[in-house]
């Protein structure tokens, strides 16, 4: 930093003490306490030693305590204790604070941080302060005003107070309700602008996306608590008053605003509004003949007749929530559509909505709409000043969630444990609602342990498509339990039949992107929905005049759209399914099809046997052929991204099936794979691990700079020993990431005959452990350490292991890896390889001080035909004399230069 810079640096900070010291201690908690979710997040996410360096510097706290503090609690319970604490230690302690803030905010300018102290540098005292306070109190309305809000509020209060739970499968009880206070668990919503068209399935994606967070980018997020949605926004430098909330099905939108206007109605935020209006898409679209904002609000709110006029005469205190814009049925123009102010006119409710969005009808109100990511790239995405994203559940609410959901500690510990350790299921338990059904499921097999616990294990699922095997499984077998022995085979006879019958709803659905049904959808597929087992399958929402159906989740619509074709095999439906699946460019039916795959495995199928379901073989083979027609883009040498997303669905539809012999005759061996500069989850990791070892021996695997992380390694490493050219160039692997790339080389059956770790971050502590692997291993010829940082008393052990006589590495690159004239006396070893032919120790730091041992070298070894010894800082003098050792050994090539 210059000197002028750091003058308007300390210019700057004297600025912003002086407006903090200008504050009353009152005031400066109500702003503290406004601020206060901002300020547990925001020391959450700063670096550590930075954060209690400056605060150490600016307040009387103990920074030392505070740095044990956090290893012990961690981060979360760390951050909320300190900003706690920092309040009650009074004034100073509290400007010292933001003060230490103002200071980071340079080297660490997160969204969340800057936001905060934009406020309080740019609004003045008196105009925050009022912001804050009409916040907390509201507006001050009339008594008749008041009367009506306070009606308003407790018509929403009966509402939203409760969640309802979806109906246990494996009871008659009706479905469960619990107070929202109690069982909500917070969802992580980040801001995004992200509106590109999707070729994947959203909930992949997403998942992806959510483990990409969660291993490298939590720290940059940019969260969105609810009340932050309408405050000062950097981004777009002004309150947004028309904000998006997008997100997955199932991962909390709708419960997130109901838990929205729970809190606006219980005072904890947002008291400017005067009145929020909560609507929800699927029932806006029964309003087939026009209708005016007036008449529409009057609908879903009654009593407010007679005071709409005036409440709708300050628009700046209203709030607008729609709820499942994915789910409308109205048409949105936003470029043509004309322009509309007057509340009582009658108009399309899409014409209505578009001019709330843009202001032009009820100018200065606010607007809060939900949807899924898919329907954003469809739409203007311009008209939202504020776009977020509800991300679900990190790996703490994931875990709160099954405590709540298990009454008892251990048996959640256990469910979490064995969920988190199998990865296919824990990456989408960032969603609430699949949660519930792994947690339904567990709960399932922990009962079933305790009856059978010779065959607990095998019960488990394994897969996805097992997940909701059992799932279904349950919900089938208990809905006949009681009867008597005639009964439940006409009971089980009109279940089957139902099966098939809901199941083709929900192809029709899914080949269509219908998620929400209507009466006459049902009547059209579904002979008799008066069957109790109905319920257990599909959702019913009922307004005052009509009612409209989903299933318990999108995925049991998918699921259950893959069953019908296996128990009720129709091979034109099939072959139309197939070919009109992979045409979605949005790849919304790529779980359809791996649960296809899925439950063409035996052992899949098998966990249904007991209820006497046919399977037609036929589905196996017909998928197979169609399988085949695209496995040619497993064996093209140049793919691009697309290409690369498309082999990694071709490889989840096999890693569905568990079918190791499938694999062989779809793949063969001696394939290329080929993922280098391409982002590979976890998951993506367990489905190749299970390909490569299906295949028994890969040809080559490049990874370079794929960057992945440690969970990553510690999926593919139990099948790398069967790939003969490994590439793990540009990916960042440190010294502890090592012991994964050295225990495929120890394996017993290992086939790697090159492996290139160039440019990553390895030390000589790395030297040992690819040592202790090299002593066991037979097969390896080629081995690439260029760039990395060997030095050090290690590397004499990998030199060691690199010298055995019955070592069969034939090419060694040690270029640029920072070796000294010290190293270099272990080099002289490498003598003993009688396999040795090539070596490479180009720019290194030998010097002449080494040259001695090159020389020993070149005398000693009888194999070597190359050495590269270039750029090591050799005067001219020890050049001529390397040089000279190329007459005596003619079948050796000595490059100095």
């Amino acid at each position: 930093m210059d000197g002028t810079s750091g003058e308007n640096a300390e210019d700057n900070m004297r600025k912003f003490r002086q407006k903090l010291i200008a504050y009353e201690m009152h005031e400066l908690r109500r702003m503290y306490e406004y601020f206060r979710e901002d300020l547990v997040y925001i020391v959450e996410i700063l670096h550590t030693q930075s954060f209690l360096a400056e605060l150490k510097s600016r307040t009387t706290l103990n920074a030392e305590d505070y740095e044990k503090m956090k290893a012990d609690l961690g981060a979360s319970a760390f951050s909320e204790k300190l900003v706690k604490d920092v309040l009650e230690a009074g004034r100073q302690a509290v400007i010292g604070f933001f003060e230490c803030l103002y200071s980071l905010h340079t080297n660490h300018p997160h969204h969340n941080l800057l936001a905060v102290l934009w406020e309080i540098e740019n609004i003045e005292i008196s105009t925050l302060e009022e912001q804050i306070l009409v916040d907390e109190f509201g507006h001050s309305l009339d008594q008749e005003m008041k009367c009506i809000q306070d009606k308003h509020k407790q018509y929403l209060l009966e509402k939203t107070k409760t969640l309802v739970d979806c109906k246990p499968p494996r009871s008659s009880l009706e479905r469960q309700s619990f107070p929202i206070s109690e069982r909500f668990v917070n969802l992580v919503v980040v801001s995004t602008d992200n509106f590109r068209p999707r070729t994947q399935h959203e909930l992949i994606e997403s998942g992806e996306k959510h483990e990409s967070h969660l291993s490298k980018a939590q720290r940059g997020l940019e969260r969105v608590s609810p009340k932050r949605l309408f405050r000062w926004c950097p981004q777009i430098k002004h309150v947004p008053h028309v904000v998006m909330v997008s997100g997955v099905p199932g991962v909390g939108k709708t419960t997130l605003m109901q838990k929205f206007v729970y809190d606006w109605v219980n005072g904890m935020f947002y008291q400017r509004f005067s009145f929020v209006f909560f609507f929800k898409f699927r029932e806006l679209n029964q309003l087939k003949e026009k209708v005016s904002l007036e008449k529409m609000i009057l609908h879903q709110f009654p009593y407010l007749s007679g005071k709409i006029e005036d409440i709708l005469k300050n628009p700046e205190q209203l709030l607008f929530i729609f709820d499942g814009l994915d789910e409308s049925c109205h048409q949105m123009d936003f470029a043509s559509s004309p322009l509309y102010t007057n509340t009582r006119q009658k108009h399309d409710f899409g014409v209505i909505l578009v001019n709330l969005l843009r202001q032009t009808l009820l100018k200065g109100c606010s607007v809060l709409i939900t949807s899924r990511p898919a329907k954003l790239a469809s739409i203007d995405a311009d008209i939202f000043q504020l776009v977020c994203e509800v991300m679900g559940f990190f790996h703490e609410e994931r875990k709160k969630y099954f405590e709540q959901f298990f009454d008892i500690e251990e048996l959640a510990l256990q469910a979490f444990t064995y969920v988190r350790d199998n990865e296919a299921l824990y990456t989408f338990c960032y969603l609430p609602s699949y949660c519930w059904i792994i947690c339904t499921v567990l709960s399932i097999c922990s009962k079933f342990q305790q009856q059978n616990s010779n065959q607990a294990e095998s019960f488990l699922p394994k897969t996805v498509t097992q997940l909701f095997v059992t799932f279904i499984s349950n919900i089938l077998t208990n809905h006949t339990q009681g009867s008597t022995v005639h009964s439940q085979k006409t009971e089980w006879e009109k279940a089957k039949k139902l099966l098939q019958d809901i199941g083709w709803l929900a192809e029709y659905g899914l080949m269509n992107h219908i998620i929400v049904f209507e009466k006459r959808d049902l009547n059209s597929f579904v002979e008799d929905t008066s069957l109790h087992l109905f319920t257990s399958f599909m959702v019913e929402s009922s307004q005052d005049s009509y009612v409209n159906y989903s299933f318990l989740h999108l995925t049991v619509q998918e699921f259950m759209a893959a069953l019908v074709h296996h128990i009720d095999y129709k091979p034109e439906k099939l072959q139309k399914a197939l070919d009109k699946a992979k045409s979605f460019q949005d790849g919304r039916a790529e779980i359809f099809i791996r649960f296809l795959f899925g439950l063409s495995d035996r052992s899949t199928q098998a966990l249904l046997k007991h209820l006497s379901l046919d399977f037609s073989k036929e589905v196996f083979k017909q998928i197979i052929t169609w399988l085949q027609q695209l496995s040619p883009l497993l064996k093209k040498a140049s793919k691009d991204a697309w290409e690369r997303r498309e082999t990694l669905n071709i490889l989840n539809y096999l890693f569905e099936s568990r079918n190791k012999e499938l694999v062989l005759n779809i793949l063969g061996q001696d394939l290329t794979f080929d993922f280098s500069r391409f982002h590979l989850t976890p998951l993506d990791c367990t489905v190749l691990a299970f390909i490569l070892q299906s295949c028994n021996k890969s040809e080559s695997l490049d990874l370079e700079k794929c960057y992945l992380e440690t969970e990553c390694w510690d999926r593919l490493s139990p099948s790398l020993h069967t790939v003969q050219t490994l590439r793990l160039n540009l990916n960042g692997l440190k010294d502890n990431d090592i012991p994964f790339i050295s225990k495929p080389l120890a394996h017993p059956d290992c086939k790697i005959q090159n492996l290139s770790l160039t440019n990553n971050e390895l030390t000589d502590v790395s030297c040992s452990s690819l040592a202790s692997a090299i002593h066991q291993n037979h097969s390896l010829v080629s081995l690439d350490l260029t760039f990395n940082n060997l030095t050090g008393p290690h590397f004499r052990d990998l030199i060691t292991a690199l010298s055995r006589p019955t070592c069969s590495v034939k090419h060694l690159e040690l270029c640029a890896v920072k070796l000294t004239h010290d190293d270099s006396q272990f080099l002289v070893s490498l003598g003993d390889n009688t396999n040795l032919e090539h070596l490479n120790a180009s720019h290194n730091s030998i010097t002449d001080a080494g040259s001695g041992y090159i020389k020993d070298l070149i005398k000693k070894s009888s194999s070597l035909k190359e050495l590269r010894v270039a750029a090591n800082g050799f005067s001219e003098v020890v050049v001529r004399e390397l040089q000279a050792l190329q007459s005596s050994h003619q079948d050796l090539q000595i490059v100095v230069w």
